[in-house]
């Protein structure tokens, strides 16, 4: 077969000069290897990868798993985990579990975190945050969210852990102690509700949970230290959430601790002021929540106090649980229950009011509750001075009422019930109900006056007295025409006679003369009759011989 490249016709080269012979092959003997510097770059390397490798393996700490809800904020290779800002481990992976209810997170730690994968240890994811207990995680914002940890103080190893959903109120190494609350209902608290004492906050709530019967709930809050040292044997707890407002017989009241506690709730303590217990309650000791300070600070009778029901048969309007039930205007219990029942004798309604009494108020123990014959006696003394229950108004401006006991001396005689599972104590209608039945009494006389009748009579007086002043206005007419001239006359006759009378009573007029002459004549015949009487008493017998001579004087 002919080669298909000889009959392409080659091109002329008659202007290239020939070349020169190629000189022969140069053997030379073959000399020791030795090796390239460019072998030093990947020698340089694998050293470098190697130690590299070497430090990792030294530096790689426990790899754990976390899960999570949801993996929202979380990516592998990037997301870090921290402790106390620093970094002591990388999210390796994500994968979801076999049922889809959770995320799975692989963490690598670093070999310094080994004491971080203990039983306690605890983790979250940081991200934003708007809580009861303030705004976190704003730093999330530009770098990211990151799994927080809280250490534990265990020393069980474990791998495997889950995640919390919420950062915890308080850390592992947080000072202080927690206490656990007994309360009848959460009201506004919450996880973070502070915790107040004599209104400075000293703790929060931490934790809730009903307990297993359902009936109450346990609250769990964390007191900082050194202030777990003010928490007592008998300290009191209650809920300081909002704005207590009561409106009752006593007026309008408005108590809360701050500004906070109107809007996000807490709980208060504190202990008795003549309280003289001075032991610290240890860790995790359980009291009781009350409701408000009141319910607090009830002394131990209050807790449980004697019941007595209480039936009246006028309205009770304006009287409500809790109202204070008094023994002239000290309080000696409060109103539990008002209700309605039906007298089928009488077929009438009367409003049973039960009120719980605290007979260590008045002077009276348990023990002497506890003697039957005892506590009759006393009762019936009372009744029969005439102690009874009565409605009275507490309040003008909220119309409260209250209950107030006293001893009324035109009580009507009445008739104890003790043996009753409940005692039935006697009552008097209220003085505000008494003026109304004798309003109405007054308003049904007032109905059977004859008020028309009586104002048929008025008109018929306001006629004759029409008339008659008619008369005297024509009497009067008749008066200054006839008499008034008359009597004008008189008057100046009048005036002459007196000016005359004083001109004869005046000192130089002859009628005061003469008559100033025959006083003194009267004089002077007065001193000649004295002269003659003192003359016969001496010489009475002149009357007879009469006066003697000067001669016949011896």
């Amino acid at each position: 077969m002919s080669d298909p490249e000889a009959s392409v016709p080659l091109p002329s080269f008659s202007t290239v000069p020939p070349l020169p012979p190629m000189p022969g092959p140069e053997r030379r003997q073959r000399g020791r290897w030795l090796p390239s510097i460019v072998w030093l770059i990947p020698v340089v390397a694998a050293v470098i990868a190697l130690s590299l490798l070497i430090h990792a393996l030294v530096e790689r700490g426990p790899t754990i798993t976390v899960s999570f809800r949801s993996a929202e904020g979380l990516i592998p290779g990037k997301t870090p985990v921290r402790y106390k800002a620093v970094d002591i481990g990388l999210v390796k992976s994500l994968h979801l579990a076999p049922d889809r209810s959770h995320v799975v997170a692989t963490v690598e730690l670093t070999s310094d975190a080994e004491s971080f994968s203990t039983r306690d240890t605890r983790f979250w994811v940081v991200r934003p945050r708007i809580a009861v207990s303030g705004i976190s995680g704003l730093e999330t914002l530009v770098s990211g969210s990151y799994i927080g940890v809280d250490a534990g103080r265990s020393e069980v190893r474990r791998r495997a852990f889950t995640g919390l959903e919420a950062p915890p109120v308080v850390t592992t190494d947080a000072s202080g102690k927690q206490f656990v609350l007994r309360a009848a209902d959460l009201g506004s608290l919450d996880i973070g509700s502070p915790v107040y004492y004599r209104r400075v906050q000293v703790g929060q709530v931490v934790a809730y949970q009903l307990n297993p019967d359902g009936r109450d709930l346990s609250v769990r809050v964390f007191i900082n230290k050194p202030y777990d040292q003010m928490v007592t044997a008998d300290a009191r707890f209650w809920h300081a959430s909002g704005v207590d407002i009561k409106l009752d017989s006593g007026g309008f009241k408005l108590n809360t601790q701050s500004l906070a506690t109107m809007l996000l709730g807490g709980v208060a303590f504190q202990a008795p002021d003549d309280s003289k217990a001075a032991a610290v309650a240890g860790d995790n000791t359980q009291f009781m929540l009350a409701s408000d300070q009141a319910s607090a600070f009830k002394a131990s009778d209050e807790l449980a106090p004697a019941l007595a029901v209480l039936y009246f048969d006028q309205s009770v309007r304006g009287l409500s649980p809790g109202a204070p039930v008094d023994f002239r205007g000290i309080a000696v219990g409060q109103v539990r229950s008002i209700g309605i029942e039906y007298q089928r004798d009488k077929k009438a309604f009367r409003m049973p009011v039960v009120v719980e009494l605290y007979p260590s108020r008045i002077g009276l123990s348990a023990r002497d509750l506890a003697d039957k014959h005892y506590a009759r006696g006393i009762a019936d003394a009372l009744n029969k001075r005439g102690l009874r229950a009565q409605l009275r108004t507490g309040n003008l401006l909220t119309g409260q009422v209250f209950v107030a006991f006293d001893f009324f001396a035109n009580a009507p005689p009445a008739k104890l019930s003790l043996d009753n599972p409940v005692p039935e104590l006697p009552t008097m209608p209220g003085t505000f109900d008494e003026l109304q039945t004798k309003l109405g009494n007054i308003v049904s006389r007032l109905d059977k006056v004859p008020f028309e009748q009586i104002g048929q009579d008025v008109r018929t007086t306001m006629a004759s007295l029409d008339k008659m002043l008619s008369n005297a206005d024509k009497l009067a007419a008749q008066l200054n025409g006839d008499v008034i001239p008359q009597v004008t006359v008189a008057l100046q006759d009048a005036r002459k006679t007196l000016h005359a009378a004083n001109g004869a009573l005046d000192t130089n007029a002859p009628m005061q003369q003469d008559a100033r002459r025959m006083m003194q004549e009267l004089t002077r015949t007065a001193i000649s009759l004295r002269t003659l009487t003192d003359y016969l008493e001496g010489h009475p017998e002149a009357v007879v011989r009469g006066k003697k001579t000067d001669q016949e004087k011896p």
